[in-house]
């Protein structure tokens, strides 16, 4: 129930509520500064400081009502305001305010405007503030946009004016506590059997992997489910913006970004971390996501006794994942010839594998592509995996199947030296027909 109907139904106006609550939220937060008490000890002394308040207010709130004012209260006091409920609610998977009255959530894949709201934009600054702060990032007119990472691990961006038109704007992807199995993502037909076989099989042969796809189509999922198949005994780097990769194994090392500080200094860049992880003897680079020159960094490292590397790029298919590259290659400031480029990434690059989020809201593995050399100046691309539509369901639902091209990779001999000989059916081949034509 939103608070306007809620406070109504009880025969008290908004407006005294937000009154009340402003009152000893002005009142608890002094408090809270001026006794800083340690962060486990915040809540305790938050509610029995309430208790302590309310009979000397005086007020005769019905119980239901003073409760939902505790709430609201400690949700603003220790957690972020109105919407910590959606935080908290393990079915959602995004949380976006674009105004004080804009409140959208993502679940099941699919975009919801919500009934929460703030005050106004200065309470949504509050609240971004509130985030940011603790995590020594700063978000004012000189730097008004910041990229950050909760403590439990979810991701923030937040925007404010001048560069946020209309207000301040915030965004919130959570973070999964629970990590996904393969086995969750076939029950959920983003992809085959066969097709988790074969990825397995490729990540433990060291081939070098480019997740590719949109915002929001899985790609960091995907890449936590590939990067559980590198062997336990070999030492692993993960270089992200916001550390996000819940890797199991043991001998693993996570690097992160740094922003400047109030000075302009002491940025560390992915490409910075990338050139620095070559010195710290890595088995394996796993990249959250190239986005600028550690590009080439990233393919220098491949080129050069990196085999098994893994990384993802923003883009909506496997050709132009390789234009992607391309344009992150040159902007590293190196002047290079395009098909020197082209060359580099036929060279390194061993597969391409593109997730996608259909029009119904559903993700999905939707092609396995080989990166199969140079042909003239052109990267030759060639389909392991495909995802074919077939239509829409009544319901919106995209329809198809998930099926292999019947064309076996060129890099299968080194499959075969790594101890793996996949059977034919896993790339379409009928066993009985085979028999037939014997």
């Amino acid at each position: 129930m939103s608070q306007s109907l809620f406070a109504a139904s009880s025969g008290i106006s908004s407006a005294d509520l937000n009154r009340l609550k402003y009152y000893l939220i002005t009142n608890l937060s002094r408090e809270l500064e001026t006794d800083n008490p340690p962060y486990d000890q915040r809540e305790q002394m938050v509610e029995q400081k309430l208790e302590e308040l309310f009979p000397r207010l005086k007020l005769n709130l019905p119980e239901s009502i003073k409760q939902q004012v505790v709430h609201d209260v400690k949700n603003e006091l220790l957690g972020y305001g109105p919407i910590q409920p959606l935080l908290d609610d393990d079915d959602i998977t995004e949380v976006m305010v674009n105004g004080p009255k804009k409140v959208y959530i993502e679940r099941n894949g699919q975009l919801f405007k919500t009934a929460v709201t703030f005050e106004d934009n200065d309470h949504v600054q509050r609240i971004i503030d509130r985030i940011i702060l603790p995590l020594g990032r700063r978000i004012d007119a000189d730097s008004p946009t910041v990229d950050a990472r909760l403590p439990d691990g979810s991701r923030v961006n937040a925007v404010i004016p001048p560069v946020a038109i209309d207000g301040p704007s915030l965004t919130v992807r959570k973070f999964n506590k629970d990590k996904l199995q393969v086995q969750q993502l076939v029950d959920l037909g983003s992809l085959t059997p066969q097709m988790a076989e074969f990825l397995r099989v490729c990540v433990i042969s060291r081939l070098n992997i480019v997740i590719s796809g949109g915002t929001g189509s899985g790609k960091t999922t995907l890449l936590n489910v590939l990067s559980g198949y590198i062997p336990e005994e070999e030492r692993i780097i993960t270089i992200e913006d916001a550390a996000e990769l819940q890797l199991q194994q043991e001998h693993v090392v996570r690097l992160e970004t740094k922003s400047a500080n109030i000075e302009g200094r002491g940025t560390v860049t992915i490409r910075d971390l990338v050139r620095n992880s070559l010195r710290m003897r890595p088995d394996r680079i796993v990249i959250g996501e190239c986005r600028a020159g550690e590009a080439l960094d990233m393919l220098q490292a491949m080129n050069t006794g990196h085999d098994g590397s893994l990384t993802t790029v923003h883009a909506n298919s496997a050709r132009d994942a390789i234009s992607r590259l391309e344009t992150l290659v040159l902007m590293a400031g190196v002047d290079l010839p395009l098909k020197v480029v082209r060359q580099q990434i036929s060279a390194a690059v061993d597969l391409i594998v593109q997730q996608s989020r259909l029009k119904d809201g559903t993700r999905k593995l939707t092609s396995i592509t080989e990166v199969a050399g140079m042909e003239g100046d052109t990267v030759v691309l060639s389909d392991i995996f495909r995802f074919e539509q077939t239509g829409a369901g009544p319901d919106g639902k995209v329809m198809g199947q998930l099926k292999p091209t019947g064309l076996r990779p060129l890099f299968t001999p080194r499959l075969e030296i790594a101890g793996f000989k996949l059977p034919p059916e896993i790339f379409g081949a009928n066993l009985s027909d085979m028999l037939k034509k014997r």
